[in-house]
């Protein structure tokens, strides 16, 4: 038996999020600070610059996470690697070196909690019911599942543009039914939907932070000739087309803006 003080009844943490296992919380103020650090404490704050975390509940269900995530543990927790035998772990290996994802992602069992790093990025939890059960995310960005989901990577359509874009050529998939925590440089609040009936979608650049594994997603010129697409100044874009739904981030901070 174990009672936990102090965390989530905290008047300094808040829980903005909770979803199948997972419960986001958000500490208000930080009050680990000192005079030369408090200023910039204090308008971080205000401009909701706050730390979070993501609490998992293992008894609603078994979590599979980021490599080097966790913070601590409590109560009846068992820690694995996940892998099934050799073949499990070669094809982790070969997945994890395409995404960009660790190789190894561990999994917790039992019934207690587990809790992983505070980062100052946005937790947005989201279930694949929602995506017709799969989805794909863009690199890095995965944090935390629920062990039902599986993980594959998916090859993007097109070899060459993809590689002239200076895009990874793989993404990670989550397939089944589940729940699952992503870190997002845009609070959720900013993010937009997109919902695709045999239409297209370009972007140009990473804003895209997921998408529906029925989409065919492309890396293509803006124009439809390289003197049209030097002339729009924009070059290669990000495209999505078919049938399905897309998360954008339109307010991120992007390099050079």
């Amino acid at each position: 038996m174990y009672r936990i003080s102090n965390f989530t009844d905290n008047d300094d943490v808040k829980v903005i999020a909770s979803l199948g296992a997972f419960q986001v919380i958000e500490y208000q103020r930080d009050l680990s600070v000192d005079p030369a650090t408090a200023t910039t404490a204090y308008f971080s704050s205000q401009m909701n610059v706050k730390k979070r975390q993501l609490v998992c509940d293992l008894s609603k269900s078994p979590v599979t996470i980021q490599a080097g995530a966790m913070q601590w543990m409590l109560g009846d927790v068992n820690a694995t690697t996940g892998v099934k035998g050799v073949g499990d772990f070669f094809s982790k290996a070969v997945r994890g070196s395409v995404t960009g994802e660790s190789a190894i992602k561990p999994e917790y069992t039992g019934t207690g909690i587990l809790t992983l790093e505070p980062t100052y990025k946005h937790l947005i939890l989201m279930n694949t019911a929602n995506w017709g059960g799969s989805v794909v995310l863009d690199d890095g960005l995965f944090l935390a599942c629920e062990s039902s989901l599986q993980h594959k990577a998916v090859m993007r359509s097109n070899f060459s543009s993809a590689v002239a874009g200076g895009e990874g050529l793989f993404n990670l998939s989550l397939n089944g039914n589940g729940v699952f925590c992503i870190e997002s440089t845009c609070p959720r609040e900013e993010l937009i939907t997109i919902d695709l009936e045999n239409d297209v979608l370009k972007i140009d650049g990473n804003y895209a932070i997921a998408w529906s594994s029925t989409l065919n997603f492309t890396v293509e010129r803006s124009g439809k000739s390289l003197i049209g697409s030097a002339a729009s100044g924009e070059g290669l874009v990000n495209v999505y087309r078919g049938t399905g739904r897309v998360l954008m981030m339109p307010t991120a901070n992007m390099p050079n803006i």
